[in-house]
């Protein structure tokens, strides 16, 4: 699981709006808003998590820590 603080920092790192992270991931973008909004986990279905999360990844972002210990991102050198 990722938190709604690294799809923030996921999306300022790589530089990309939320139409645009909208647009690869197949989010609504107001569903992206609502999540960015809110603390923490965001209260969202698994799928759609993981929609962001493959989306931010391709664009070179890499998720480390986990929700309780350190979250966070960073960008990898590869992009793919």
């Amino acid at each position: 699981m990722i938190t709604s603080e690294q799809i923030k920092a996921a999306r300022a790192i790589v530089r990309m709006t939320v139409a645009e992270l909208a647009s690869a991931s197949g989010v609504g973008i107001a569903t992206i808003k609502r999540l960015e909004a809110v603390s923490g986990l965001p209260p969202v279905q698994a799928r759609t998590l993981s929609a962001i999360k493959t989306a931010l990844e391709a664009m070179g972002v890499e998720f480390i820590g986990t929700p309780d210990d350190r979250p966070g991102v960073r960008l990898t050198n590869t992009k793919s």
